[in-house]
């Protein structure tokens, strides 16, 4: 298509006349020739939405590999590999292929959004062509097409309306407005109108539910709003989530630290002079593998998995495991309002009638006249399995009317509807007339307030008829006013009783001398558990955030009835049009002003959501229709709904709630909380377990201690660094988990003291260990050899002296190894909360970490107690005087912790 007519397709139809729009579009009423629609599509291309490029299988599963942390892996891998470790290198490129073909999986579910929003194309339109209608496939239609729409169909195209009889569309899954949008044909003045109000425009892939019209079609495929949607969803970048974030810079902090032990070990070796220099890059380069917890982004993937099934259990289905962290820090969860918040289906709120206000609760006579007009003068279908189908509007009477045990479809077979005026948007009234058992006529009238009350000569109070007067009048604007400021939708009821039936349907004649009877409220309402939601949220730090389509009014009266915003904060709402009014450096500096967002395009949702992050908030953001999509999409994490949700919105989330409730979002934030904390508690205990024998090695090596071979410290990590920190993944969360404030999107794992942490029970460990390894060698538990081992030494050809050296030293080396390994492992009961006591949060409440810890004594133990063992590991038997001091020495660790967070908590105020 040239650059010329997608500019021409560009242009504000809606504020040109039926002619101009014609004139344009070079089109009639009669629509196209079968000729010219043929060399249209030529020109402007399929009415269908662009594939887009996609990446290959190859591309996704290179892209993996760009991960920091991963590279490291890599490298790690490599020099295992070469430095003779192969086991260690082969586990290490196993757990990066595993990882990586599960971001391919992830990747490929997430490329949903585009095929998605493809599949919602309608198959067939009612086109004019040739002077005839026809029946034209939805992606053979072009610009310059005429358009016959009536109840039912699914708009084709992007077209400009040049008929509407009484004809309302439902556009909620494209601008959010829960009510069906009465259209017309007039044209609008202001090119700055946003897509709620283009009232002569109709949108692809919103419904007409009421009425029929006519309209020319001026945008097809990726020109159409829908289309614009695509090609945003298509350009949105990526957010990297927290936990990515706080990865890349562990890994970072990892390589920094591994290259300077490189360095200091290989030149402090060379001072020493005690090896080649090929020899000291080597055990240089072992040692700084050792520092890196090969096992750490396997265990992030296993705890994030778990994470996902306990939040699938409670309706939060996780689509990208990051997701499950990244909602633990959320800061902003901006939400749509229509079918999230609210329960997006009209509903009777409150009844004006016998000159009294009742509640939707309240009881009503079965005779009461609102109660009846508002289901006789109703065009409410029943379907064959007992749903409503029709307007919002009207299926919310009928279905006051069944919770009040009025059945319409009953009183309907006594007194039939015989005639009728339909719904006009000039008068604003539509009138149903019935036959009543006594031969009399029923004329049942709703509408406008204003409107109604014109016509109105007398009013009804329990079956008595009194003359409208000034009083009366006003109590029933006063009450109208009232219902309106709540943000209900307001129509009155009135009725008369004629002895014959009328024989005009004519307006004027109809609805003249009428009784008013009363007025209904109705409400989108909130769901019932949503309030209670926004309150754990805010208590929690978050902040919740309403964005809609829908009136100001309506969005500020439900926000406030939410407790999203107080009865006083009138400034903290604003509107798509005062936000087109700001720049991009203004708005970032007033965001934080606005609680609520009305009558917004798509385009707003990302400004709002890019606005939070630049001011350093991590936001998700919660939608269902296909407007949210571009939103979901670039929010930290989307979150989409299950049941009512298009396949779009889910397609673009991030997360799907199965029960489109609000407050799944704070259950699954509290499991996003819980899991960051059990991340972080791992990585505190792996890496405080690793500095540890990494200051043990390089200490012992300075000097001139042979404390551990490269079997034991391949050992030690086998048994300690994977289920015990598996096991911490699984911790049930803390009690105050959710009384934090969020950590923000600067903070990372070694925030709130960990790395202080880290360094100083690294430190401990290693102390420890060495204070084991020396008191072994200055006090052996064997001062002299028995008789079989001096036999033993002298055949050998060992003197007395050197044999007794070498048992004290295999030992000593025995015991710095059980230490090592058993202090890692009652450590770990230290790491389950940061800064609370064991005693408090529950030593021994986790069974599979109970479990996780005696497996990995046991590990750790047979290779010393069974026999043969100890000679593949080349340790010896200890007797019950040396493992009481490996035990007594490793469970010093506990009181020690404990002393510091006690001194932690007071310091810190925690």
């Amino acid at each position: 298509m040239s650059e010329e007519k997608k500019q021409q397709l560009k242009e504000a139809f809606y504020t040109q006349t039926e002619t101009e729009v014609l004139e344009k579009m070079q089109t009639s009423k009669d629509g196209l020739s079968n000729q010219e629609a043929q060399k249209r599509l030529e020109e402007y291309g399929a009415n269908q939405l662009d594939e887009g490029k996609k990446k290959t299988l190859l591309s996704k599963f290179i892209d993996q590999f760009k991960d920091f942390m991963i590279m490291i892996l890599l490298a790690a891998a490599l020099i295992s590999f070469f430095t003779g470790d192969r086991v260690e290198a082969i586990m290490i490129i196993v757990v990066v292929l595993i990882m990586a073909i599960f971001g391919v999986v992830q990747e490929a579910k997430a490329e949903q959004a585009i095929d998605a929003l493809k599949s919602m194309a309608t198959p067939n339109a009612n086109a004019m062509r040739d002077g005839n209608v026809k029946t034209v496939k939805s992606t053979e239609l072009v610009p310059g097409d005429i358009i016959m729409l009536e109840a039912g169909d699914v708009i084709p195209a992007d077209l400009r309306l040049i008929e509407a009889n009484s004809m309302k569309i439902e556009e909620a899954a494209l601008t959010g407005e829960s009510v069906p949008v009465e259209k017309d044909i007039a044209v609008i003045s202001d090119a700055e109108t946003g897509i709620g109000d283009r009232l002569n425009m109709a949108y692809m892939n919103s419904n007409v539910t009421y009425g029929r019209g006519v309209g020319v079609v001026v945008g097809t495929g990726m020109n159409t709003e829908v289309g614009k949607i695509a090609h945003m969803l298509s350009q949105a970048d990526e957010t990297n989530t927290p936990l990515k974030e706080n990865l890349n810079s562990l890994g970072k902090t990892l390589t920094i630290a591994i290259l300077g032990i490189c360095v200091i070990m290989f030149g402090v070796g060379m001072l020493k002079g005690n090896t080649t220099w090929i020899d000291m890059l080597l055990t240089s380069v072992s040692l700084a593998v050792a520092a890196i917890p090969e096992g750490l982004p396997a265990i992030v993937t296993i705890v994030l998995a778990i994470g996902t099934q306990k939040m699938a259990k409670r309706n939060a289905l996780v689509r990208k495991l990051p997701a499950v962290e990244t909602l633990g820090s959320t800061d902003i969860i901006c939400s749509d309002k229509t079918g999230t918040l609210t329960v997006n289906k009209m509903t009777v709120e409150a009844v004006f009638t016998n000159n009294e206000l009742h509640s939707a609760t309240d009881e009503l006579a079965a005779d009461n006249m609102t109660l009846k007009v508002m289901n006789y003068c109703n065009d409410t279908k029943f379907s064959k399995e007992g749903t409503l189908i029709g307007d919002p509007t009207e299926t919310a009477l009928v279905q006051f009317g069944l919770n009040k045990a009025y059945d319409v479809r009953e009183k309907l077979v006594a007194e039939p509807r015989v005639g009728e005026a339909p719904f006009d948007s000039d008068r604003k009234l539509m009138s149903t007339i019935h036959e009543l058992a006594d031969g009399r006529f029923l004329v049942a009238t709703k509408g406008a307030p204003d409107e109604l009350l014109k016509r109105c000569v007398s009013y009804d109070v329990n079956g008595e008829l009194k003359p409208m007067d000034d009083a009366e009048r006003q109590l029933i604007l006063e009450n109208n006013t009232g219902l309106a400021k709540q943000a209900l939708r307001v129509l009155a009821m009135a009725y008369k009783i004629v002895d014959t039936k009328p024989t005009s349907v004519e307006s004027a004649d109809l609805e003249k001398d009428l009784v008013f009877s009363g007025l209904v409220g109705m409400i989108d309402p909130e769901r019932q558990e949503a309030a209670e939601a926004v309150r754990v949220a805010k208590e929690a730090g978050i902040r919740p955030v309403m964005i809609t389509g829908d009136h100001r009014d309506t969005a500020e009266a439900i926000a406030i009835r939410l407790g999203i915003l107080g009865k006083d904060q009138h400034e903290a709402v604003i509107t798509g049009a005062e936000l087109n009014d700001m720049s991009e450096e203004e708005f970032a500096k007033k965001v934080v002003n606005y609680s609520v967002y009305a009558r917004v395009s798509p385009e707003h949702k990302v400004r709002i959501v890019k606005a939070w992050q630049t001011a350093g908030k991590v936001v998700a953001m919660t939608g269902d229709g296909v407007n949210d999509a571009p939103a979901l999409k670039t929010a930290d994490i989307g979150i989409g709904m299950g049941i009512t949700g298009t396949e779009v919105s889910k397609g673009a989330s991030d997360m799907v709630l199965a029960d489109d409730n609000f407050a799944t979002i704070i259950v699954a934030v509290e499991e996003g909380r819980k899991v960051f904390s059990n991340i972080q508690k791992t990585i505190q205990y792996l890496l405080a377990a690793n500095l540890g024998e990494v200051l043990t090695l390089f200490i012992a090596t300075l000097i001139g201690w042979d404390t551990l071979l490269p079997v034991h410290l391949l050992w030690i990590n086998v048994v300690t660094d994977t289920f015990p920190a598996i096991a911490l993944g699984l911790e049930p969360a803390e009690r105050d988990v959710m009384s934090h404030k969020p950590r923000g999107r600067n903070s990372n794992f070694f925030s709130g003291g960990v790395m202080s942490s880290v360094i100083y029970q690294g430190i401990l460990e290693a102390a420890i260990t060495l204070g084991v390894y020396w008191a072994a060698i200055q006090w052996p538990a064997h001062l002299a050899l028995t008789a079989a081992q001096k036999a033993t030494a002298i055949a050998d050809g060992i003197s007395i002296s050197d044999a007794i050296y070498d048992m004290q030293h295999a030992d000593a080396l025995t015991m710095a190894f059980a230490t090592l390994g058993l202090i890692q492992l009652f450590h770990a009961f230290n790491v389950k909360s940061i800064h609370q006591s064991i005693f408090k949060v529950g030593a021994f409440r986790n069974k599979v970490f109970n479990y996780a810890v005696l497996l990995s004594f046991v590990l750790l133990a047979s290779t010393i107690v069974i026999p043969g063992f100890n000679d593949l590991f080349s340790v010896a038997h200890l007797d019950a005087y040396q493992w009481a001091i490996v035990f007594g020495s490793s469970i010093a660790i506990i009181p020690i912790v404990e002393i510091v967070k006690f001194f932690q908590r007071k310091t810190l105020d925690i």
